[in-house]
């Protein structure tokens, strides 16, 4: 049977923590700042975790 290739995408965008959790960064901080408030760009910035539903998908594409 062949490998399982690992989702390229989901490569670049995910990362395992220590405790096996998975770590995102959020959205809608790469343009059309101007008419965003201050500390929602900043709350932006912050790395978030995958939600637990969620979970099982992303540990999928990344072959986990």
């Amino acid at each position: 049977m062949p490998k399982m290739k690992t989702n390229s995408s989901a490569k670049k965008r995910f990362q395992l923590t220590g405790t096996g959790k998975i770590k995102r960064k959020h959205a809608y901080k790469s343009h059309i700042l101007t008419k965003k408030e201050k500390d929602r760009k900043r709350g932006l910035t912050k790395t978030g975790l995958v939600s637990k539903q969620d979970t099982p998908n992303v540990k999928f594409m990344l072959g986990i």
